[in-house]
């Protein structure tokens, strides 16, 4: 079990930021792909970005590209993503996952690839 544990979600206006973030042990984290997904009422869970257990690589969904930016602090057994000039769209429950095998540098894009999650946090943008 990963024991991963969201926060730093909210309330924000349009164009507004805010920094999640994604706390695991050790062991849950080492040699670990992560990435961060988000779901909307009434619809599928979808990949915001994801990252490499090295760091070095980064992938993330189209529509949040230039605004938002993953990272992950080893020592630290975290994981962030900072959300600028946020919309209404980004609107969502966000969790972050761990991908189901460890892996150093490729990002995973799908859903499936990933086998533990947090409880999410919950991301509302009012217009």
């Amino acid at each position: 079990q990963a024991d991963l544990v969201e926060s730093g979600g909210g309330l924000v206006q349009a164009g507004g930021s805010l920094r999640l973030s994604c706390t695991a042990s050790a062991r849950a984290f080492n040699t670990y792909p992560m990435g961060w997904f988000r779901q909307a009422p009434g619809k599928e869970r979808e990949l915001v970005g994801a990252i490499s257990w090295s760091g070095g690589s980064t992938t993330y969904a189209d529509s949040v590209k230039g605004r938002f930016t993953i990272s992950r602090n080893r020592a630290k057994n975290t994981m962030s993503l900072q959300m600028n000039n946020l919309k209404p769209e980004d609107t969502a429950v966000y969790y972050c996952a761990r991908r189901r095998l460890p892996d150093i540098d490729t990002t995973y894009d799908r859903a499936g690839d990933y086998d533990q999650w947090g409880q999410g946090t919950e991301v509302t943008v009012s217009s």
